[in-house]
């Protein structure tokens, strides 16, 4: 299966971390930074189901900040795959970004490459990834929604 990118912008961050909210558990995390000229449109990286949906308010530190994925205003999202694989992605507010949409809840059909979704301003997005998911990009690379795949899974 194909994970398709979910946002305009640039790869900041591609490692392996705790995930606290969701799983629990270690994921790969990849981050990509929307800067103020990219789209802030937001689409779904895989097709599925919406198992979770959850609004945070918070800070509005820049979005490279390390710290914007657990302070900053955001909303996180998990789609599970038919296969069972589930993927969690967060849209994260920054400096400039005070308003964060989302149209999805909890039991919808996600369909791969349709928007979810949208940030105003710079921010980012963290997709948090199963262990052994194959990479396809790398930090630096500059990513198109719905058409860069980030990776793959069985």
């Amino acid at each position: 299966m194909d994970i398709v990118c979910p946002a305009d912008g640039k790869v900041v961050v591609i490692e392996e971390t705790e995930e606290t909210e969701y799983f629990k558990g270690k994921r790969i995390q990849i981050s990509i930074f929307m800067s103020p000229l990219n789209v802030h449109a937001n689409y779904f990286p895989i097709s599925g189901i919406t198992k979770y949906v959850k609004y945070h308010p918070g800070l509005f530190l820049v979005a490279w900040h390390p710290k914007s994925s657990t302070e900053n205003e955001r909303t996180t999202i998990v789609v599970e795959h038919k296969n069972g694989v589930e993927i969690l992605f967060r849209q994260i507010a920054g400096a400039v970004a005070r308003r964060i949409c989302y149209y999805t809840e909890i039991d919808d059909k996600a369909k791969q490459g349709e928007e979810f979704g949208f940030i105003k301003f710079g921010s980012r997005i963290d997709i948090f990834l199963p262990l052994g998911t194959k990479i396809d990009v790398k930090i630096g690379d500059k990513v198109k929604a719905k058409l860069t795949r980030l990776g793959s899974f069985d």
